[in-house]
């Protein structure tokens, strides 16, 4: 699994819509509305392949109307005390 997080800068009047936008988008996992230097949102996208993030990125983000500009973090490793494999098999018995 590819993470990566996806820093939006957007126009103000478009930050509520966007975030549902992007949340509804299929390869966003989550979306945040951040408060910061020039960073209003931060979607975090999960893929399985590098194809796949250049296509989320590109042609499923960037292009949504308000987005001013991104900048996209690729995550190489989680650094974490608590089990994340756990937390999402809740419920799961």
């Amino acid at each position: 699994m590819l993470n990566a997080f996806v820093l939006i800068d957007a126009e103000p009047s478009r930050i509520a819509d966007l975030a549902e936008e992007l949340a509804a988008t299929p390869g966003v996992a989550e979306c945040y509305s951040v408060a910061g230097e020039s960073t209003d949102l931060v979607a975090i996208v999960r893929v399985r392949h590098h194809d796949e993030l250049a296509e989320v990125v590109t042609r499923r983000i960037a292009c949504l109307d308000g987005i001013r500009s991104t900048k996209t973090l690729v995550a190489f490793k989680a650094h974490s005390r608590h089990d994340l494999e756990a937390i999402w098999d809740l419920g799961s018995e």
